[in-house]
């Protein structure tokens, strides 16, 4: 534990550190498709776990639960080995944890339909303005009654509720359109045959068994398998968005540490930012700023710098530049801005580096012990000590199933919230009605016409029918855009 680590060396044998106090600076990986950044991105996984800092990545390929299996002999890696001339190489295996959305190729990854918020939610959804507020309505109104939301159909049985009371509803939170809570209501029947029904529900992630190491002291690496969640980029950014708000609402502040608590990899970092409004944009740069000082670093993976706005882009300390392409006008102006964002140095000609970069090799610029930007580097990034690639379906069914947070994640717990309650509500106003029409001797009012209890138990049957599909994301920045829990 020497408070850095190297991850790359320089043709001249000079080794490129990183202090691990400056994790929290945050960082960058860019490139092009197939110059590396996969690689990169699991060298430094595996130097923040050897140096006892767990990590949370997302594989949206599907290559890094390798860390979870030391180097094979013959793997490409010894050539680099070779070639860089590094003695303290050792195939290792990894401590990983591999994690789903889904369920299916790792351990289920929950959150709850409170947890993500509205502000999220709508997004999610791809609300307008109008529907938005109504859907911050529809949040409030359920926090005012004590129904909590696990999942969609405790969203969508509420929602049933207040479209049977909105005169009711009317002189405390203003008129709510039943056309707009229909729409809403398909939007979320949209969600749920997307994976919705999945993802919200108990027991949701605890981050702290995130931040753990192994008896070892090495830092635990979860894995979360995105390559079936990326194929809805909405929910796949929307999720990351939510695990970085957990984390910075629910850490406290520890300020500047020796290093880390946790290592948070964006991949795909530009989904993030894609189609999101100004303000929500804001929210997020505030986050990424202020998570710091809860001992997060986190790191994003996207295919050029100009991916993420500048206010972020000025905060990240380490910067790993692999190869861009300039063919056109437009990557021409792209590589000479990503140039303009390192530290010059009189040797290297860092504009037409950056297009020349073989497969792993790459510009980097880190911080010094004193937190300044170091002159740019051009280097060859280190080999994985662990494989290189997926590890095999059986390999991984055996991690899975051999996971001490198996027992936690692997079962769903249904506890009572808004749909038992309202359900219940609406049995005991039947039964109450019912002895009421039998003490009068009177026709009951089931033959004359429905209730609105009646109705609400028929409306929220059907609604939930709909709505039990699959799974979803719960939004982020909650405190700082006031979520509630509970």
């Amino acid at each position: 534990m020497t408070g850095q680590f190297s991850f790359a060396r320089t043709d001249e044998g000079q080794d490129t550190s990183f202090y691990l106090k400056m994790a929290n600076r945050h960082g960058l990986i860019s490139g092009a498709t197939g110059t590396g950044k996969t690689i990169t991105l699991q060298v430094l996984a595996e130097a923040f776990s050897k140096n006892g800092v767990p990590v949370f990545l997302s594989d949206v390929k599907g290559d890094l639960s390798g860390l979870a299996k030391a180097c094979p002999p013959g793997s490409k890696a010894f050539s680099r080995v070779e070639k860089l001339k590094l003695t303290q190489f050792q195939p290792r295996v990894f401590p990983t944890v591999l994690w789903d959305v889904y369920g299916k190729r790792g351990l289920p990854l929950r959150t709850t339909v409170s947890e993500m918020g509205p502000i999220m939610f709508s997004r999610l959804l791809n609300l307008n303005n109008t529907q938005e507020s109504v859907l911050h309505l529809i949040f409030k109104i359920a926090d005012d009654e004590g129904l909590l939301l696990l999942d969609l159909k405790d969203l969508q049985s509420v929602m049933a509720w207040i479209g049977e009371k909105t005169s009711d509803l009317k002189s405390k939170y203003g008129q709510i359109h039943t056309s707009t809570l229909s729409t809403i209501q398909r939007q979320i029947f949209i969600l749920n045959e997307a994976g919705g029904r999945i993802f919200f529900g108990e027991p949701a992630i605890n981050i702290h068994h995130l931040m753990q190491t192994d008896f070892s002291g090495l830092g635990l690496i979860n894995i979360l398998d995105a390559t079936t969640l990326f194929q809805d980029p909405r929910m796949y950014s929307t999720f990351m968005l939510s695990m970085l708000s957990d984390l910075f609402e629910d850490l406290d502040e520890v300020g500047d540490r020796e290093k880390p608590r946790l290592v948070f990899f964006f991949d795909e970092a530009h989904l993030l930012f894609r189609g999101c409004p100004q303000f929500l944009q804001d929210k997020i740069e505030q986050v990424v700023r202020l998570i710091r000082s809860k001992g997060v670093g986190v790191f994003f993976v996207t295919q050029n710098p100009l991916d993420l706005p500048a206010p972020v882009l000025g905060q990240l300390g380490l910067k790993v530049q692999h190869a861009l392409r300039a063919f056109t006008p437009a990557e021409q102006k792209a590589v000479k801005a990503a140039a303009q964002a390192f530290r010059e140095n009189p040797t290297i000609d860092t504009e037409t580096a950056m297009t020349e970069l073989g497969i792993g090799e790459a510009l980097v610029s880190t911080l010094d012990d004193e937190g300044k930007p170091t002159q740019v580097e051009r280097v060859y990034i280190y080999p994985p000590e662990s494989q290189m690639g997926p590890i095999e379906d059986t390999e991984r069914a055996q991690k899975i199933m051999n996971s001490p947070l198996a027992s936690q994640y692997q079962n769903d717990v249904d506890r009572e919230s808004a749909y038992e309650i309202l359900a219940k509500r609406a049995q005991e106003k039947m039964a109450e009605q019912n002895q009421i029409d039998q003490t009068r001797n009177a026709p009951s009012k089931a033959r004359q016409g429905q209730s609105i209890g009646d109705a609400f138990v028929k409306s929220t049957v059907r609604t939930i029918g709909y709505a039990v599909g699959r799974e979803i994301v719960r939004g982020v920045l909650g405190s700082i855009l006031g979520k509630r829990r509970r």
